[in-house]
């Protein structure tokens, strides 16, 4: 007989987990908090776009859709930063070649729910959880619309409804030594827009996602497929400036001509998307256990909500669902030995990546504008390049190299930092950064420090 398996949460994690196990044969049921965003639009003002790589485009083509993926993307090759006095620079990801994907979130969601359906998947819509009896693996669901009641049975639950997740609630309240922790940066974040201009034209540089680094707070653009822009300014919510120092359009006005003028010019509705559009917060969490027995297991958000800086959130969480089939795959679908094995090997990477992505922050607000971090990403370019076996730069093992863990990225990045630290420190390194002296002085370090592993 087969299992039936219910996902709570019909977000992009728990859509594409529908697909994974439809593919395996099982009968997937999802159920959703919200109403159906396909014939209810979701306003805009909540949604960071997302930035699709390589992690999870491997799960995307795991399971044999990511040319439908593709129809929606734009390619991103590089950062164009943008100055404060209107004068900008690019800077390519990686290697020729490489490169991240804008998305939008609504979009994406959209398209993989249909795509899920195709596959046999069933999602009800308007069902929040409210309770889960685990003696019986019965969730008990209430529509919020009519406040009706459904009691569902299951052979394995999971939960994927992001960082606020009611089935981690269940869970949690009914664990013995449940460990969860939760932290909020002292940012929150504001969804702005940049339209398409004449015939959906572009205004700024098409295939690259634009930064405005600004010390404290910092602004960045992704493209959308119509041609608009859209914005997310990062800025605390207290103090001066904050989102509550710019209480009135003089102010605000005032504040984006002096910092994001060249921004400001392309933007008609940005009084009204500033005062409009609410203020996100940005968490993190950590948990754990995320598995109870054999048949319950959170999986992306729900397990491990991380701040957006490395664009990784969504890969992470799509990498979940690729790792958790390869258990399926290598324990013969016995869910008993399948769960504890995805669980011993994503929690050290979801703790890695959450890790990373707050130090990815200080990184893009301001060191990119740093003409000393600039030379650094060259030094470590042009040594990767000459030694790709020995050195790949922190941002290329993260986003590029899905056979790195994100547990040994943290672990190495750490490494060769310490190792650029001391190079950042030579004499007249501006006109010998890619001197022999140079890259003998890194070939010595790495023997030094591979000596002592």
């Amino acid at each position: 007989m087969e299992k039936e398996i219910t996902i709570i949460g019909a977000g992009l994690v728990g859509s594409l987990l529908s697909i994974y196990l439809s593919k395996r044969g099982y009968k997937v049921s999802i159920y959703e908090r919200r109403g159906d965003m396909r014939t209810n639009v979701v306003s805009a003002g909540r949604s960071i776009n997302l930035a699709l790589s390589d992690r999870g485009i491997r799960a995307l083509e795991e399971v044999g859709i990511m040319d439908e993926i593709r129809r929606i993307a734009i390619p991103m090759h590089g950062r164009e930063i943008h100055n404060p006095d209107g004068t900008s620079a690019y800077q390519p990801y990686g290697k020729e070649g490489q490169f991240i994907n804008s998305v939008s979130r609504a979009d994406l969601n959209c398209k993989l729910m249909d795509l899920a359906e195709q596959h046999g998947v069933t999602i009800f819509f308007h069902q929040k959880a409210e309770a889960i009896d685990w003696k019986q693996n019965e969730i008990h669901f209430v529509n919020p619309e009519n406040e009706s009641t459904l009691f569902v049975k299951s052979d394995v639950i999971l939960g994927s409804d992001g960082s606020f997740s009611a089935a981690r609630l269940t869970h949690q309240l009914q664990s013995d030594r449940f460990q969860y922790e939760q932290f909020y940066i002292d940012y929150g974040y504001k969804e702005l827009h940049i339209p398409g201009g004449a015939s959906s034209a572009f205004q700024l540089k098409e295939n690259a996602l634009h930064i405005w680094p600004r010390g404290q707070y910092m602004m960045i653009a992704l493209p959308n497929t119509d041609g608009s822009f859209t914005c997310t300014l990062f800025f605390p919510f207290e103090g001066d400036p904050s989102f509550e120092s710019l209480s009135d359009e003089t102010k605000l006005r005032e504040f984006f001509e002096i910092n994001f003028s060249d921004a400001m010019n392309r933007m008609p509705t940005l009084v009204d998307d500033f005062f409009s559009n609410p203020t996100g917060s940005l968490v993190t969490v950590k948990c754990f256990p995320w598995i109870r027995e054999n048949k319950f297991a959170l999986i992306g958000d729900a397990a491990h909500a991380i701040v957006p800086f490395f664009g990784q959130g969504m890969n992470c969480g799509f990498e979940d669902c690729a790792v958790l089939n390869q258990m399926l795959d290598e324990y013969s679908d016995d869910w008993e030995k399948a769960l504890p094995a995805y669980q011993e090997l994503r929690k050290p990477d979801a703790d890695a990546i959450a890790e990373l992505a707050l130090n990815n922050f200080v990184e893009m607000r301001d060191k990119v504008a740093d003409p000393q971090f600039l030379l650094q990403k060259k030094i470590e370019g042009y040594f990767s390049s000459k030694h790709p076996d020995k050195w790949t730069p922190a941002y290329g093992m993260v986003t590029f190299s899905p056979e790195i863990r994100y547990s040994e990225a943290l672990q190495r990045g750490k490494q060769q930092q310490a190792i650029m630290d001391e190079i950042m420190q030579m004499p007249s390194l501006e006109s010998a950064w890619d001197s022999e002296t140079v890259e003998k002085n890194m070939l010595e370090k790495i023997s030094q420090q591979n000596s002592h592993v």
